[in-house]
């Protein structure tokens, strides 16, 4: 039987990653007259909290599994998380990521020392080449959002900011790809409503949530600029931990995610790439109604420099 994420394992792995790293701030912002906190995970040392969920992974293997190496899936936060981790570890690397990922990503990872393998998005199966790499390698998966440890890691931010906020918020809104922070979060934090934010076209959380089944992304799926946040479905892993603890789900547009990357820019004085913005991106187009103490997660700020540019001053 697959492991299954517990909430003892996010506050053994929040214990964990406070031996390693500081806590990341809890920023005060008030949006649409209600006082709320921003989670800074921009500010971790990869630029995004995948460090979490990829140092719990790793710190679990056997001696066995770590003389074997690791591969991992990523668009860029979840490899570099994995790549952080593997390097302090002693661990062989290699991440499957797509050609068209911004360049800053595939830059830093292979800046802390992993082996980076490239496919074309859309065109090839992500798992597939991933799952040739691992045979191949003998390596042991350590997927960015379907597995227990890193779920748990994840969850870690949610047991930071409590104690920081000195109370478990009512609300949390969380960035949402595959589901992995959401679900960690849920564990980690069972007194909130957490609520996954994901791009229009792209809410295979808030589908699967709504119809209690995992949901395929559609074929003719609109563009996004939140390449962080496109996997084509949850697992059932994620599902399994998120019913009943967490939803509805809401969508925000590009241009909501732009909007709240120049807020947190001007506001908050935090760069902050597109995936990363959308928690704060519904919470400002008012997607739902906000409660003093919401926390908001922002969550990565590895961004392409010209876009982030364009952005900021769109003239």
């Amino acid at each position: 039987m697959t492991r299954q994420p517990t909430r003892e394992g996010v506050i053994a792995a929040a214990q964990s990653i406070a031996d390693i790293l500081p806590p990341t701030p809890l920023l005060p912002v008030e949006i649409g007259g209600k006082q709320c906190w921003v989670k800074a995970e921009s500010l971790q040392p990869v630029g995004a909290f995948k460090i979490r969920g990829g140092w719990w992974r790793l710190s679990n293997l056997t001696e066995e599994e770590r003389a074997r190496g690791v591969v991992a899936v990523s668009s860029g936060n979840h490899a570099q998380g994995v790549a952080w981790a593997a390097r302090k570890l002693g661990i062989k690397a290699a991440i499957v990521m797509p050609r068209n990922a911004p360049k800053v990503k595939l830059a830093a990872t292979e800046a802390l020392g992993a082996e980076i393998v490239l496919y074309d998005r859309p065109g090839e199966d992500r798992d597939e080449v991933a799952a040739r790499e691992i045979e191949k390698r003998g390596a042991v998966l350590v997927h960015a959002f379907a597995d227990a440890w890193v779920i748990e890691g994840q969850g870690s931010a949610g047991i930071e900011a409590t104690e920081q906020l000195g109370r478990q918020p009512p609300l949390i809104l969380a960035c949402c790809g595959g589901g992995g922070l959401t679900a960690g979060l849920a564990l980690a934090c069972p007194d909130s409503k957490v609520v996954p934010v994901e791009p229009f076209g792209w809410d295979m959380v808030g589908q699967a949530l709504a119809k209690g089944e995992i949901v395929q992304v559609a074929p003719d799926a609109p563009d996004t600029i939140c390449d962080a946040l496109q996997p084509p479905a949850t697992r059932a892993i994620n599902l399994a931990v998120l019913q009943g603890r967490a939803g509805p789900g809401v969508t925000v547009t590009d241009e909501e995610v732009r909007e709240a990357q120049r807020f947190a820019f001007a506001r908050l004085g935090l760069v902050v790439e597109p995936g990363g913005a959308a928690a704060l991106a519904a919470a400002l187009a008012g997607k739902l109604a906000l409660e003093n103490d919401t926390v908001i997660m922002l969550t990565g700020r590895n961004v392409d420099p010209a876009a982030y540019a364009e952005t900021i001053d769109p003239r």
